[in-house]
């Protein structure tokens, strides 16, 4: 059985977290191929599409016409994480851009992979015991990035030497890593492999990677994946500053950005990538794979190591990738550690559309005024990310073939049945909200209300406690 959640998380947390763990739960050893029949979109989910369209008009509208359109992306951002939780799969728009193509021949210094002929299953293999009793085995890894210098208690021994721009550079492409990995485990594996995976900070403030993954493969083959798995970032080189300080480029409406000093229209996004690929001996800017350090786990359905570790894959979810440090709040030596990585990434270009790529004479994809280096409004810029701006949950889209809306609708249905409550559709209009006067006699004191509403909760939350004994009694697990 997983572990109860911390006793520092609030309630709200608390909640998000047993979700995530039914979530992975009801995934990871999955025995028959899951349906992938969506559901007919419901009347406030179109609302929500219809909004963001138009939020998308007024976005290209802006971009036409060179207007700051920084209010209407933060818009656009929270609209689509309202759509995601309304139940919705996919990005809204899609992905429509087009794709730049270098050459994909595996670098020297990575070793080759197999490839086996894909079945088109998302289940793993099946081993039979002698007395014939069936096992499907899965799988729990620990991914971790290389060093960057020795380390004591999560704090460099020699800070001077400690290699902070690499550091910051794996940490910012990340997420990139994660993207190759599975699309080489899927490739060797066979199979359309299923997967439940969280980012988490190391004590050096590095992130790395849990992964559940259903079915299992020989370890050999997945350290040999994990050792040829790398991420190329072909983007333009940053080795020469070309402005900084208050020498910055001028904006001007309908143009771009200008060199203070020429007047020149320095190069868009676009063209310095044709540069790029113009150049046949151009390198990529930065090379990411994993560390030497992983663990690899097989696990079985229902045994105590499968609980293990569920906990150990949602124990964080709730915190930040800084929470590490902000526990250490009176070591001097780990907010200096911190405060020198941040810094690293200070003038990392963070994205295509980084304010950044102005230090180094390149307009951001999208470039608009008022963009300055090094005050990049990207999540990787700030202290609390440490240079990761990627999903803190990753699941794919086959694992338990639902969204978190549907999980949650599961969990309300288990509870209302186990409190012998009917499971019956909200309805949004069942209140009708008015005033009520002063001394009305229908209405009970506030204290009353509370007294009653606490009172409702300890007979629910008993009810749920026999239940929860009831079944560890059995050897098994509440889900709710």
């Amino acid at each position: 059985m997983a572990g109860p959640a911390p006793d520092y998380l609030s309630l709200p947390a608390k909640r998000n977290r047993q979700l995530r763990m039914a979530q992975c739960r009801e995934g990871w050893h999955l025995d028959h191929e899951p349906a992938s029949t969506p559901n007919e979109p419901d009347e406030e989910q179109r609302r929500l599409v219809e909004f963001r369209a138009d939020v998308h008009a007024q976005q290209e509208a802006a971009g036409r016409a060179g207007q700051d359109s920084t209010g209407l992306d933060i818009l656009a951002e929270g609209l689509d994480e309202e759509i995601t939780k309304a139940g919705m799969r996919g990005h809204v728009t899609g992905r429509t851009t087009g794709r730049r193509v270098r050459s994909t021949r595996r670098r020297q210094d990575a070793p080759d992979l197999p490839k086996r002929k894909m079945a088109a299953t998302t289940l793993g293999r099946t081993f039979t015991a002698p007395d014939g009793r069936v096992y499907r085995p899965s799988m729990f890894i620990t991914l971790t990035l290389p060093s960057y210098g020795k380390v004591r208690d999560g704090v460099p021994l020699d800070p001077d030497t400690y290699d902070y721009r690499r550091a910051a550079r794996d940490a910012l492409h990340f997420s990139k890593l994660i993207d190759r990995f599975v699309q080489n485990l899927r490739r060797v594996a066979g199979y359309d492999v299923q997967y439940f995976a969280t980012v988490e900070p190391q004590q050096r403030l590095a992130p790395h990677l849990h992964m559940a993954i259903r079915g299992t493969l020989p370890r050999a083959e997945l350290k040999q994946i994990i050792a040829a798995t790398y991420h190329q970032v072909w983007w333009p080189p940053t080795d020469t500053i070309r402005f900084e300080g208050d020498h910055l480029p001028l904006w001007q409406d309908g143009t771009g950005y200008l060199d203070p000093d020429t007047g020149e229209v320095l190069p868009t996004w676009e063209q310095a990538l044709d540069q790029l690929d113009a150049d046949d001996d151009a390198q990529p800017l930065h090379v990411v794979g994993f560390g030497e350090q992983h663990n690899i786990q097989s696990v079985l359905a229902g045994t105590p190591a499968a609980g293990k570790w569920l906990g150990y894959l949602t124990k964080y979810l709730t915190k930040s990738l800084a929470d590490p440090l902000d526990a250490a709040t009176d070591d001097q030596a780990r907010r200096d550690h911190a405060a020198r990585l941040v810094e690293a990434l200070r003038f990392e270009p963070c994205s295509p559309t980084c304010a950044n790529w102005l230090r180094y004479g390149i307009q951001p994809k999208n470039a608009r005024p008022g963009m300055q280096p090094g005050r990049c409004r990207g999540k990787a810029h700030k202290p609390g990310h440490l240079g990761y701006a990627g999903r803190r949950v990753l699941v794919s889209r086959k694992w338990s073939n639902k969204t978190l809306a549907e999980h949650r609708q599961d969990r309300r249905t288990w509870v209302l049945e186990a409190l012998g409550h009917p499971d019956q559709p909200t309805d949004p209009h069942r209140y009708i909200w008015k005033p009520v006067p002063a001394g009305d006699a229908n209405v009970p004191p506030l204290a009353v209300r509370l007294l009653r509403t606490v009172a409702e909760r300890q007979r629910w939350r008993a009810h749920m406690n026999r239940l929860e004994q009831d079944l560890s009694a059995m050897g098994g697990e509440v889900a709710a």
